[in-house]
């Protein structure tokens, strides 16, 4: 379930042209909050907000999954979608430069998304 929901949620990026999409594998990682991330930025909180509602409509409507949790939205600067075992960051592209989370787990096995037009 966790490599469709992985699937979707890649898919809803491109489809908003998100960019530097990226996965995270967290499962082998002990106190990981999930067993994996996926990362991806835009250029504007438009696209930020665009992005996000896009996972979440993609996400209902193939698979029949709500987020658990979403942070973010007020701002549209970085947007979280808690979906339990897999959680998305959607950045504004200067707070991704900032935060570098894929940093945080440089061990993590990545898996590097590319656009698709």
């Amino acid at each position: 379930m966790e490599k469709k929901l992985i699937e979707t949620i890649v898919g809803a990026i491109q489809d908003k042209k998100g960019k530097n999409i990226v996965s995270l594998d967290l499962s082998g990682f002990d106190g990981a909050i999930c067993s994996h991330f996926v990362v991806c930025n835009a250029d504007s909180t438009a696209q930020v907000a665009a992005i996000a509602d896009g996972i979440e409509e993609k996400l209902f409507e193939e698979l029949h999954e709500n987020p658990w949790r979403v942070e973010g939205k007020q701002t549209g600067l970085w947007v979280a979608l808690d979906y339990i075992d897999v959680v998305v960051h959607v950045f504004q592209s200067d707070l991704r430069d900032y935060y570098k989370l894929e940093e945080l787990w440089a061990d993590a096995p990545m898996t590097r998304y590319e656009y698709e037009a």
